[in-house]
């Protein structure tokens, strides 16, 4: 009885050392040491430059992308899922009208906005999209139940929010993302169409947000939100819920979020290009962004930027526009928010 008891009281004093040590580590496996923890955001990438930014708009954006920064990371330290990490961070960006994703979103040409969110898990290798949502408060959450409770990996319009009412995901009438803001945008890109007699240029998606998170587990998640390109045509679809173009983790290599021309990242499926470099041409992190961003997707033509992470906590936010809102919490636990090229 005295050596069972005795036992027993070591499980005990080994369970408590692992929840310490990393709570999310299953009960019953033996502890180990705490591995490096990292976040990355960004708010879009495009035109941003010192001489066009108020300051107290700078402040704004400073503090919202903080916020996500340090929600996430908070997660992250109490030995938190590196996808409960980015969902909650995304959601704060999507509730923000400063960017282009939930409440932010810009509008289609008939001034509607429509919704896209993915996410994915770098250890299992499971993913959530969703995509022309209308009335989903915060897309990335219920792209994290259609991973989670549906055989799917990507769900659309009416079905996509039929299965977020019955999954209780909150749900608002349109007009929530009827912003003055993005109305003027509109407005103002209706006008450059009539001028041309032909649709406004592709602006630079910029706006669209973003997620990747590193876990005591050595588990990486990434998640993106937006609502696409202003006056698009109704049902158009860019690269943020595409698995693969402008989201992607897999442990083994990196998660990435992307921000730019959708359909250039769709056609150089970006980011799982960033994973391939690394884990079939041995590039590192940095090497394999600048590559897919700084020259592959340039050649196609396409704008725009990435943020990544890898196992070891590395950070990598490439990007070949004039600008890119980004910031991170890195391994050393430095914070740091960057919006400019310099």
């Amino acid at each position: 009885m005295r050596a069972r008891n005795v036992v027993a009281s070591a499980y005990i004093v080994v369970t408590a050392v692992l929840l310490l040590v990393c709570p999310e580590n299953t009960v019953g496996q033996a502890p180990r040491s705490r591995g490096p923890l990292a976040i990355v955001v960004h708010g879009g990438a495009g035109t941003i430059s010192r001489a066009s930014m108020a300051a107290e708009l700078e402040e704004q954006y400073r503090s919202k992308l903080t916020e996500a920064l340090q929600a996430g990371y908070a997660i992250l330290e109490k030995g938190g899922s590196s996808l409960n990490a980015v969902e909650t961070a995304v959601a704060i960006l999507e509730d923000s009208p400063l960017f282009n994703a939930g409440r932010g979103a810009v509008l289609t040409s008939e001034g509607q906005a429509e919704l896209d969110a993915s996410i994915m898990d770098g250890n299992t290798l499971k993913a959530g999209a969703v995509t022309v949502l209308r009335h989903v408060k915060n897309p990335i959450r219920l792209a994290r139940l259609v991973m989670e409770r549906s055989p799917h990996v990507m769900l659309a319009e009416e079905g996509a929010e039929q299965f977020a009412a019955a999954n209780g995901i909150e749900m608002v009438d349109s007009s929530y993302f009827l912003t003055e803001r993005r109305i003027n945008e509109l407005q103002r890109a209706k006008e450059r169409e009539e001028k041309k007699k032909q649709r406004a240029a592709p602006d630079s998606g910029g706006g669209t947000v973003g997620c990747v998170a590193l876990d005591c587990n050595g588990n990486l998640a990434a998640a993106t939100s937006t609502g696409g390109k202003t006056n698009k045509y109704p049902g158009r679809i860019g690269d943020s819920p595409i698995i693969g173009a402008g989201n992607y983790a897999d442990n083994h290599t990196c998660a990435i979020s992307g921000t730019g021309d959708g359909e250039y990242f769709i056609r150089g499926v970006a980011a799982y290009d960033i994973s391939a470099l690394m884990l079939y041409g041995g590039m590192t992190l940095q090497e394999a962004a600048d590559t897919v961003v700084m020259s592959k997707l340039k050649k196609l033509g396409g704008t725009g930027g990435v943020i990544g992470l890898d196992g070891k906590g590395n950070i990598a936010m490439p990007f070949n526009t004039e600008g890119m809102y980004r910031g991170f919490i890195d391994k050393d636990g430095r914070l740091e928010i960057q919006f400019y090229r310099d």
